[in-house]
């Protein structure tokens, strides 16, 4: 890096595989990024700047305050024509110290399964290990208010499909999407398959603030993807926008607990419109968690029960998912009898007692136990059986 905010081109070219053309002062995926982070910007907008001419060549006639698109109204080619190098070298100096890699659909590293999307995204920010964009990848999805059985199922999903070497794809917002990535964190070894976190902020962004962790170890372990430049928010236009990202990414999407009017439905409209294959998990009738999901069903969508379902959607091996082991304590013989006696669906004590044909005293000391082991969750006085 040079002084007084001279970006170093080669130093630039070393860390994010690009080439600095001859005709320009910086190397090509700079201005990708700059050309990305102008105002008043939509996808659309992007795109057709993009195809427009070289990076730098477009950039260069942005700041020649030439008009050069049809349909982009005076304000937005006043906003654009504001803009000068400092805004380009700022967003370079950014990626090259978060260790973000700025690709275009002509790169090596842009996914290859969203080329030929009419709604592509025309630069995208990564961080972390491209190639796991070459496995099979699985979308999961579902509300942000899941129930702890509903957080348990995409825990368990994930870390299956890790282990049989399918990558998931998740946006790593609260409830279902966290939950799937940490099941895949929490298996993942050399064989496993790492996973792929499609965000609405810029790379650096980390939305809700408590998934800090969870971030950064994907971006050490698998790959974050952002169409939004290093230091943007997760405004509520941007979610939408990730979403036909997350579809564009899947082979199979499944929604494991969504609301009716769910944020998931947008994801799953936009994986319809793509012709990828949506599968739903069964819910208990009458949980609001489960009105999309059993929607989904009743409309000729595929039932997820177990990890075989998906791996069978995707014509693999189902004998791999021996690779992994639950790693939570056995259960003893009545424990597992009592366990099955539950059954689905959150009920209080008293629910229990009468459903298993247990004292309450007894239902008390087994749940006790099954919860000390995680095979139970109590919520507000509801308890849940967790199992897949």
């Amino acid at each position: 890096m040079g002084f007084a905010g001279v970006i170093d081109a080669s130093e630039i070219e070393h860390r994010n595989g690009g080439a600095a053309m001859n005709s320009a002062r910086y190397p090509q995926w700079s201005y990708s990024a700059a050309l990305a982070s102008l105002p008043l910007l939509t996808h659309r907008r992007l795109r057709w700047l993009m195809q427009s001419g070289t990076p730098s060549d477009v950039w260069r006639r942005i700041r020649a305050g030439e008009r050069f698109l049809n349909g982009i109204d005076d304000a937005v080619w006043r906003a654009w024509g504001s803009v000068d190098d400092s805004l380009l070298i700022g967003v370079a100096e950014r990626c090259i110290d978060l260790g973000v890699t700025v690709v275009t659909m002509k790169d090596a590293g842009y996914p290859t399964a969203l080329i030929g999307d009419p709604e592509a995204p025309a630069v995208l920010f990564l961080r972390g290990n491209t190639t796991a964009f070459t496995h099979r990848r699985v979308g999961i999805v579902g509300t942000r208010t899941a129930t702890a059985s509903g957080k348990h199922f995409a825990r368990t999903l994930g870390a299956q499909l890790s282990a049989a070497g399918v990558s998931v794809v998740s946006g790593l917002a609260r409830g279902i999407d966290v939950e799937s990535h940490s099941g895949v964190l929490s298996a993942m070894n050399d064989d496993c398959a790492p996973p792929i976190a499609v965000v609405a902020s810029g790379p650096d962004v980390v939305y809700p603030r408590e998934h800090s962790r969870i971030w950064n170890e994907i971006a050490m372990r698998g790959v974050l993807v952002s169409e939004s430049p290093p230091g943007a928010h997760a405004e509520p236009f941007r979610f939408p926008m990730r979403n036909r990202i997350i579809a564009g990414l899947s082979e199979v999407l499944i929604v494991v607990e969504s609301r009716s009017t769910g944020g998931s439905m947008s994801t799953v409209r936009e994986a319809m419109k793509r012709d990828v294959a949506v599968m739903a998990v069964p819910g208990s009738p009458g949980m609001r968690q489960s009105e999309g999901t059993n929607d989904l069903l009743r409309d000729g969508c595929a039932p997820v029960t177990n990890v075989e379902d998906v791996l069978l959607a995707l014509n693999l091996d189902t004998r791999r998912v021996q690779n992994w082991c639950d790693p939570r304590e056995a259960l003893s013989a009545d424990e597992a009898e009592f366990l099955h006696a539950m059954g689905r669906g959150p009920r209080s004590m008293d629910e229990l007692s009468i459903h298993t044909s247990r004292s309450l005293v007894k239902t008390a000391v087994y749940l006790g136990r099954l919860e000390a082991k995680g095979w139970v969750a109590n919520t507000d006085g509801w308890w849940e059986a967790l199992v897949a």
